[in-house]
């Protein structure tokens, strides 16, 4: 069997997401701007052929049976900063997407992402003996165990332990090492950690709107569940989730997540800019953007006059469309540059061989795809909900890939660990024996 390479610790470990009443996986994405609750179901064909038709690799398909979106409240550059405003505006949204759905949730994933989000490589290994023997799932288990023995400080937690490769008396790159011979095995991991106080509060925040916290996910994993094919992992990938206060990264490749990390630029700078710089109200910054703003100066054609707000009661007065890029040109820039250090810095800028795929809703800025194509040189496209069958053409946009790939997390998650016995150890023990 290969190694597993989407596998991690984390994954396996957590309990089970569907609802006791309905065959059903929800995702909450608690955003700076929006909260959204996605429910869905799996799908039961009537027939042999229908059946095989929505089968992947064995598992049922999903189906989107509700959505509910509300305005996001209580939150400040991507952590909560008032837990009673966050848990109203999580009830408002799950209400929207019951009553589509006709379910009642009990429980669900939530999506965990902010500026607090650090990624470590990490490297472990055992001796197998005095002689060389053969290799065991149990001796995999334990490497991966000892490489994920990293001592942390009080107030952080791990979120997810991605195994990379493994090392058989100095050999590298081995995918799977069972039956080989060897005396000492080391495991390569990537270790993602989180503040604790902010992975718990968006806890808190779910259980007063009366869900059980199931698991916790890194956004732009379940980002990358919904949106890259298994060649863009094999091949190599970045993919960047542009929230409103925050971007963040994951970098695969070989199938396995190299990086991970989060930068404090998002959507909310750009519009903040805007406001700044135009002398106009937020909300009239914030169409500005969505409407007329573009980050590539390739792409400007003329210089359009734009009537807009003026702040203090002033008249409105007209501005130019090349203002437009004067500002959030520099500011994309900025961006992007830093991205690329973080990957520069991890010795990835030159392994992206499928590229860049933006996700999230500041990917919707026009002229984004085009100059992260000409800062990094690889090609870019823009990541949409994917593996979910009945998604509403409204929801079918970048801003709803964490939600939608939360679910097909959750649904992984449930059935890889349905038959497992309950200890972590035995888990990840039966997920590497392909149980």
């Amino acid at each position: 069997m290969a190694c597993p390479s989407w596998l991690d610790v984390r994954l396996l470990t957590g309990a089970s997401v569907l609802a006791k009443k309905a065959n059903i996986v929800v995702g909450v994405d608690i955003g700076s701007t929006k909260v959204c609750v996605l429910i869905a179901g799996i799908r039961q064909p009537d027939d042999r052929a229908a059946a095989k038709s929505l089968t992947n690799g064995g598992q049922p398909a999903l189906e989107c049976l509700g959505v509910g979106v509300s305005d996001s409240k209580g939150l400040r550059k991507g952590l909560i900063v008032n837990l009673e405003a966050a848990k109203i505006a999580v009830e408002r949204a799950l209400e929207q997407a019951e009553d589509i759905a006709g379910v009642a949730v009990e429980s669900a994933l939530v999506g965990v992402a902010g500026p607090h989000i650090r990624g470590v490589n990490s490297r472990g290994g055992i001796t197998l003996g005095q002689r060389p023997r053969d290799v065991q799932k149990d001796d995999m288990q334990r490497a991966i165990e000892s490489a994920r023995g990293v001592t942390l400080p009080e107030d952080r937690v791990v979120l997810h332990v991605f195994p990379q490769e493994f090392f058989l008396d100095g050999q590298d790159n081995i995918r799977q090492p069972v039956g080989l011979l060897g005396q000492k095995l080391e495991a390569n991991v990537h270790i993602v950690t989180a503040s604790a106080t902010a992975e718990q509060n968006l806890v808190s925040a779910l259980n007063l709107a009366g869900i059980k916290v199931s698991g916790t996910v890194l956004e732009p994993f379940a980002a990358a569940e919904a949106c890259l094919t298994p060649q863009e992992r094999e091949q190599g990938c970045c993919l960047l989730d542009i929230g409103a206060a925050t971007t963040e990264m994951i970098a695969i490749t070989d199938g396995v997540v190299r990086l991970t990390g989060a930068v404090p630029v998002g959507g909310d700078h750009f519009t903040n800019d805007l406001a700044v710089g135009l002398r106009t109200p937020v909300p009239e910054a914030e169409a500005l953007k969505r409407e007329h703003a573009c980050a590539c100066r390739s792409l400007l054609r003329g210089d359009s006059p734009i009537e807009i707000s003026s702040v203090g009661g002033r008249p409105p007065r007209t501005i130019f469309s090349r203002m437009l890029l004067d500002i959030v040109g520099p500011r994309a820039t900025e961006l992007l540059e830093l991205i690329h250090a973080e990957l520069e810095h991890g010795g990835l800028d030159t392994r992206l061989g499928a590229g860049v795929v933006l996700t999230g809703g500041g990917a919707r800025l026009r002229g984004l795809t085009e100059l992260v194509e000409r800062l990094f040189g690889v090609p870019v496209r823009i990541g949409r909900p994917a593996g979910l069958a009945r998604v509403p053409e409204e929801f079918a946009h970048p801003e709803f890939t964490v939600a939608a790939g939360l679910a097909l997390y959750g649904h992984r998650s449930q059935s890889g660990t349905a038959k497992q016995p309950a200890g972590w150890r035995q888990k990840l023990k039966a997920a590497w024996s392909g149980s």
